[in-house]
Protein backbone atom coordinates (compact mmCIF):
# COMPACT_ATOMS: atom_id res chain seq x y z
CA UNK A 1 0.00 0.00 0.00
CA UNK A 2 1.34 3.67 -1.05
CA UNK A 3 0.31 6.54 1.12
CA UNK A 4 1.22 10.10 0.54
CA UNK A 5 2.82 12.33 3.50
CA UNK A 6 -0.49 13.82 4.55
CA UNK A 7 -2.48 10.47 4.57
CA UNK A 8 0.19 9.25 6.71
CA UNK A 9 -0.27 11.84 9.41
CA UNK A 10 -3.64 11.81 9.23
CA UNK A 11 -3.87 7.99 9.31
CA UNK A 12 -1.05 6.74 11.25
CA UNK A 13 -2.50 4.77 13.73
CA UNK A 14 -4.15 2.77 11.51
CA UNK A 15 -1.79 2.41 9.26
CA UNK A 16 0.74 1.53 12.09
CA UNK A 17 -2.36 -1.60 12.95
CA UNK A 18 -1.74 -2.59 9.05
CA UNK A 19 1.84 -2.83 9.42
CA UNK A 20 1.53 -4.58 12.54
CA UNK A 21 -0.80 -7.27 10.90
CA UNK A 22 2.12 -8.12 8.24
CA UNK A 23 1.69 -5.59 5.34
CA UNK A 24 3.98 -3.06 4.42
CA UNK A 25 3.01 0.78 4.00
CA UNK A 26 5.18 2.67 1.31
CA UNK A 27 4.94 7.03 2.34
CA UNK A 28 5.37 8.62 -0.82
CA UNK A 29 6.16 12.68 -1.75
CA UNK A 30 5.05 13.78 -4.88
CA UNK A 31 4.38 10.33 -6.25
CA UNK A 32 7.71 8.68 -5.53
CA UNK A 33 8.43 6.57 -2.20
CA UNK A 34 10.57 7.98 0.49
CA UNK A 35 10.35 5.59 3.47
CA UNK A 36 8.53 2.22 4.24
CA UNK A 37 6.24 1.03 7.58
CA UNK A 38 7.86 -2.69 7.93
CA UNK A 39 7.11 -4.42 11.14
CA UNK A 40 9.80 -4.42 13.92
CA UNK A 41 11.74 -7.51 14.01
CA UNK A 42 13.92 -7.79 17.18
CA UNK A 43 17.15 -9.05 16.38
CA UNK A 44 18.66 -11.33 18.45
CA UNK A 45 22.14 -11.00 20.17
CA UNK A 46 25.15 -12.16 18.72
CA UNK A 47 26.22 -15.91 20.62
CA UNK A 48 29.61 -15.06 22.40
CA UNK A 49 32.36 -17.61 21.37
CA UNK A 50 33.94 -19.42 24.87
CA UNK A 51 30.68 -18.81 26.55
CA UNK A 52 31.05 -22.05 28.21
CA UNK A 53 34.66 -23.25 28.30
CA UNK A 54 35.75 -24.87 31.36
CA UNK A 55 31.73 -25.31 32.16
CA UNK A 56 31.73 -28.49 30.40
CA UNK A 57 33.18 -31.64 30.56
CA UNK A 58 33.23 -34.33 27.48
CA UNK A 59 34.72 -37.57 27.89
CA UNK A 60 37.59 -38.85 25.98
CA UNK A 61 35.60 -41.90 24.63
CA UNK A 62 32.79 -39.36 23.51
CA UNK A 63 33.03 -40.55 20.04
CA UNK A 64 33.26 -44.56 20.74
CA UNK A 65 30.33 -46.43 20.13
CA UNK A 66 28.72 -48.71 22.87
CA UNK A 67 27.94 -51.88 21.58
CA UNK A 68 24.65 -52.57 23.84
CA UNK A 69 23.29 -49.78 22.22
CA UNK A 70 24.34 -50.56 18.86
CA UNK A 71 22.19 -54.17 19.48
CA UNK A 72 19.52 -51.75 20.08
CA UNK A 73 19.16 -50.19 17.08
CA UNK A 74 21.00 -52.32 14.58
CA UNK A 75 19.83 -56.15 16.09
CA UNK A 76 22.70 -58.66 16.74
Amino acid sequence: MQVNIFEAKTNLSKLLEQVAEGKEVVIAKAGKPIAKLVSYKEIPAPRKLGLWKGKVWVSKDFDEEEPEINKLFYGE
